[in-house]
């Protein structure tokens, strides 16, 4: 099972994939100062409310905009996880396939990146993305 994380400044949105369904989704509120330890915590209460635990997890892949706690998922991924689990950040600089035409390609936020390359996959050709966060985001995909 693949946990799936958006950290927006406001909310931080989960999701846990079997396979190409989403199982389940939870939302909680983003906190900066958040430790691995206390993001596992909440985290397993959310997925035991499923019938889900930590160790059912094989991957788990982040998204953030709040610097501080991409480093705080990976650790939770090492230190609560089985041995066989994945961690994949997605920033600046992860290759997705998919081209980024603005003069410097790393300054574009991670929520945007997932969106776009989500919004392109499920459509299957151009598209506008538009996300109601913390900001309102415009993206030409």
């Amino acid at each position: 099972m693949l946990l799936a994380i958006d950290v927006g400044n406001t909310q931080t949105h989960l999701g846990a994939f079997d396979g190409e369904r989403l199982a389940e989704h939870w939302r909680f509120q983003t906190r900066s100062g958040a430790t691995g330890d206390e993001l596992a915590e909440r985290i397993a209460g959310m997925l035991a409310l499923s019938g889900v635990t930590l160790a059912d997890l094989d991957a788990v892949c982040a998204s953030s905009v709040v610097p501080p706690l991409g480093a705080q998922y990976e650790q939770l991924t090492e230190r609560y996880l089985e041995d066989a689990a994945t961690f994949l950040a997605v920033e600046p600089g992860v290759k997705t396939g998919m081209p980024i035409r603005i003069d410097n390609p790393l300054e574009v936020g991670a929520d945007r990146l997932v969106n776009s390359v989500a919004a392109y996959d499920r459509i299957g050709g151009a598209c506008v993305v538009v996300d109601f966060g913390t900001g309102i985001n415009f993206d030409a995909v």
